[in-house]
This record gives C-alpha cells, structure tokens and sequence, in this order.
C-alpha cells in the first residue's frame, strides 16, 4: 500500500506560530524530514518511534541535496509510509516545496501541502513593522535577493522593483545586500529611504537594525544572515510604534 506526503510549512521560527494542522501532522508522521530554520520545539510533537532525518541547508553547505531529499521522500512513502517534509516558514514561499510536490505526485503518490506563516511577513510584524499601511504603503513586493546562478537568468530587477511598488520585503539577501541597495538608488529609491533589517526573528538573540538605502550601499551598514531586509517608508512608521511600545532596536541611520 503506498502511503503519502504532506509538505508542512513550520513558521518562522517560533513554536507558537506553528498552525494546529502542521502539529497534527508531525503528530502522525512515520517519518519527517526536516530544514534548518523549523521552530526549535517542533519536533517535540514527533511520536516517539518516528524517523528523524535532518535535510537543514546553509549558504555553502546543504546536508542533503535536494535530489536526495526526494528520492527520500518518494521511497519511504512507497514503503506505505506517511512522510512529512517539514519546512521553515511557508514551503512554497522560496522553498522547494512546490518542486517536491510534483516530484511527488509525478511518482504517483498523494501530497498534501499545510502552509506555514512566511517569515516575510512575521518578522516585520515582530518589531511592528506593517508591509502595507493606509496613507503610506498600499503594495509590498516579497522578492529572494539570492537566485540560482543555473537558472540561467534573473528574475528580479531591483532597479524596476524601485518604482513599481511601496515596499519591498527581501528573503535570503543578507550577502548581497549592499549591491541590492545600490541598484534600488539607481532605480530611483532615495537614498535616505529606511531599513529595517530583522535579524533570526522569533529565534535566539534577535534583532532589529534601522538604517538607510544609502548606508547600506555604501557599506557602512552590513546585514547578518538569517534576516529579512525591509525596505520603505513603513519602516519609518513602525520605527515610530517600536518607541512607543519599549522595543529594543539599532538605529544607524
């Protein structure tokens, strides 16, 4: 009897924002494959007999391929398996799960996708930075400043992205994002513009970092990574909520 998969977005990090039916997943699971950036408790809900199987990648070393990550996938389910894949964040939100997803169904076996809370939007809203606001936002763009050079092409263009919306919310940039910066001023971002740089939110020794377009461009400001970078004037605002509510944060502007 061939089992299935369920392809689970975890959240950003924090147990809590895990949604009930990614618990209840977990809860049923034979076997879990898992990234690196799940919420620290969130294997705590894996029965106890399960299989655990750490798939975590970083910028430079990736435990598992992703080749191997389905190969996995595909043969524990065709053992009559329930496999859960386990993503941080939402696992269609520059993850890989939509490709698993297919791999999956193309070996003819039942996927069942659970989204997750993006980090893209969580973290701003940690440190009460709204993507969108009446009056100063009204359209958000949630972009990777990381591509896969195999690809062949690039799909964002920073330079167009200035003008084509109010804000811009950036996954996996931390390394580029001097050069990101750079290329919104000459697409016509003022350079004074503010950022928020939002550092492992919802995780250990978070952070917030309030700085400029122009400081990063200039490299005076640097990014860690894991962060997501915002860019816009509603960083001015929550910049402006954080004071009222006692929120630590960097301010280098």
């Amino acid at each position: 009897m061939v089992g299935r998969v369920i392809i689970a977005g975890g959240g950003p990090g924090d147990e809590e924002l895990m949604t009930l039916k990614c618990v209840e997943a977990l809860r049923m699971a034979d076997v879990v494959i898992y990234d690196r950036l799940i919420p620290r408790q969130a294997l705590k809900y894996v029965r106890q007999g399960a299989q655990l199987i750490y798939a975590g990648k970083e910028p430079g070393r990736h435990v598992m391929e992703e080749d191997e990550i389905i190969r996995v996938m595909i043969s524990e389910a065709n053992n009559g398996k329930t496999v859960v894949r386990l993503h941080g964040g939402d696992a269609f939100l520059f993850g890989r799960g939509f490709e698993e997803c297919m791999a999956v169904l193309n070996a003819g076996i039942p996927c069942e996708v659970i989204p997750g809370v993006t980090s893209a939007i969580a973290a701003p809203e940690a440190y009460l930075i709204p993507p969108v606001l009446r009056g100063v936002s009204s359209s958000v763009a949630i972009v990777t400043g990381t591509e896969d050079p195999r690809k062949g092409r690039t799909f964002v263009n920073f330079r167009e992205l200035a003008r084509a919306v109010n804000t811009i919310v950036i996954l996996m940039g931390a390394s580029r994002i001097g050069e990101i910066a750079g290329e919104l001023i000459e697409g016509g971002v003022d350079p004074g513009t503010y950022v928020a740089i939002i550092t492992r939110a919802y995780m250990e020794n978070s952070k917030v970092t309030i700085t400029t377009v122009g400081k990063l461009a200039s490299g005076q400001v640097t990014a860690e990574n894991p962060s997501v970078i915002v860019v816009g004037d509603v960083v001015r605002e929550g910049l402006k909520a954080m004071r009222a509510a006692g929120i630590n944060f960097e301010l280098n502007i």
